[in-house]
């Protein structure tokens, strides 16, 4: 389970450090950096899969994406005005994380002045992974610098490479030598992102498509109907009780001709059942939100963002029981507005001993922060230096 996540020079996220639990709900007021943190675990998860760099590009690189108030705040919460002045440390853009096991931190910053096309591309310029929750020297077991990458050994670090390129991250280039960057990329791979699917008459979720067996839904919810069908042949009622409890007593089947799966709602008094095509955009919404978080094989973190979102009032306490199942197999985030999808999930203060934590952001002179984060509610993590 992760235990920490942190944040370094991501848009309003100047310096966070977040405890994470088994379901962790994170709210806020509009703009206090809610969707910042959304998108830097998606960066982070992208790191895994060798598109971190594309990412940043398609946000207008990393210069663009980096916190643009000054280094230091202090001066600007006594003076009232905000000032720029003389950096101690090298302008980057720093994400990470620490689990129960292994933990990993990327370094990233401006590419350098040179004749190149790619000027939105950032560069790699530091990359740990570490044993522990802290990158502390003695814990890394793989540390990247630039072109240099050197793994522990038993009298120190061995060299592995001298010329691994800026765009190119060690979970892509050396997994096959090292087992613990395999452990990291694949856990940061597995995570899955599902942010407000579409329900329009052009949605993927409501084309049949071809069917195989689907454990994880698509964040875009193109295979519902496989996914569906995979959790109806795990022969469980886990889908059967919240679709009734929702839609008054309705059941869900798949249609399949000639390999197309189609989804299907059956309603009390109706003569045939509704195709996908036909299935409210409320409905739908709610049943795919049903088998993302029922995934026979959840992954090891899941993040919701805004799931409340377009969904009739009384469909957010079965929204949030189904929360609540999946965060007792797998890790959960979710992101939200509701007031009430906030008490029904019954998150404790940050602090508390509970496996559920509410973790409220507020603004402080453009500084996304935690309400009533201290000292003993923010998790050890090291940084390090270039």
């Amino acid at each position: 389970m992760l235990q920490t996540v942190a944040i370094r020079g991501y848009r309003s996220l100047r310096e966070l450090v977040l405890p994470l639990r088994r379901l962790t709900v994170v709210t806020g007021a509009n703009g206090t950096g809610k969707s910042s943190l959304y998108r830097a675990l998606r960066l982070l998860a992208d790191c895994g899969r060798g598109e971190v760099i594309g990412s940043f590009a398609r946000e207008g690189g990393v210069e663009s994406a980096m916190w643009a108030g000054p280094e230091h705040l202090g001066g600007a919460r006594r003076t009232g005005t905000a000032q720029g002045g003389p950096r101690t440390r090298p302008v980057s853009l720093e994400l990470g994380y620490a689990s129960e096991d292994f933990g990993y931190l990327i370094d990233l910053g401006l590419p350098q002045a040179r004749q190149t096309a790619f000027q939105l591309d950032p560069e790699i310029k530091r990359e740990l992974v570490f044993a522990g929750p802290v990158a502390r020297p003695a814990a890394t077991l793989v540390r990247r610098v630039r072109g240099l990458v050197e793994v522990a050994g038993d009298t120190g670090f061995d060299e592995l490479s001298r010329a691994l390129p800026a765009h190119r991250s060690v979970l892509a280039d050396w997994a096959g030598a090292v087992p613990e960057l395999v452990m990291v990329r694949e856990r940061l791979r597995d995570w899955r992102f599902y942010d407000g699917f579409r329900a329009d008459s052009h949605a993927p979720a409501r084309r049949p498509q071809i069917g195989t067996r689907t454990p994880v839904l698509a964040d875009d919810g193109s295979d519902v109907a496989a996914a569906v069908q995979t959790i109806l042949e795990t022969g469980t009622d886990d889908l059967a009780r919240p679709v009734a409890a929702a839609f008054d007593d309705a059941t869900v089947s798949v249609s399949v001709t000639d390999g197309l799966f189609d989804l299907q709602l059956h309603q009390r008094g109706m003569l045939r059942p509704l195709r996908s095509t036909e299935i409210s955009d409320g409905t739908l919404r709610f049943l795919l939100w049903a088998a993302a978080l029922l995934s026979p094989q959840p992954p090891s973190l899941m993040v919701l963002n805004e799931p409340e979102t377009s969904l009739h009032p009384d469909l957010v306490a079965p929204l949030a029981e189904l929360i609540s199942a999946a965060a007792a197999r797998t890790q959960v985030v979710v992101v939200t507005h509701s007031q009430t999808l906030r008490r029904c999930l019954g998150a404790e203060p940050i602090g508390s001993d509970a496996d559920a934590w509410e973790i409220e952001l507020y603004k402080d002179w453009g500084e996304t922060k935690v309400v009533d984060q201290g000292l003993l509610t923010t998790p050890p993590w090291d940084w390090g230096k270039r």
